[in-house]
């Protein structure tokens, strides 16, 4: 499962940061992957590429970002769910592509 920043955010980045994956990226901000440059996903708020979390499995023993907000802003996405397995998997990829 990947998580998710909501319209509470307040745009403060602190999350962004912590991200080992470079998941996260600025509102209006085009994200990267694999040396292509993609759209943003939000231009309201600060966001998470689902494609690019694994909540922070392999790195550590929970999503950094969530800790790091200082608001309640970063929740788990329902619509993104997958297992230690996928997510270390995700992780391995994301590893050789150098994010």
């Amino acid at each position: 499962m990947a998580v998710k920043i909501t319209e509470e955010c307040i745009a403060c980045n602190a999350c962004e940061a912590e991200c080992p994956n470079t998941a996260i990226y600025s509102a209006g901000e085009n994200w990267h992957l694999g040396g292509e440059t993609h759209d943003p996903i939000s231009d309201e708020y600060t966001y998470v590429v689902p494609g690019k979390c694994t909540e922070c499995v392999g790195y550590y023993d929970e999503p950094q970002c969530i800790a790091a907000c200082p608001t309640e802003a970063i929740i788990m996405d329902p619509d993104h769910v997958e297992s230690k397995e996928d997510l270390m998997a995700k992780k391995e990829f994301l590893d050789k592509l150098g994010r």
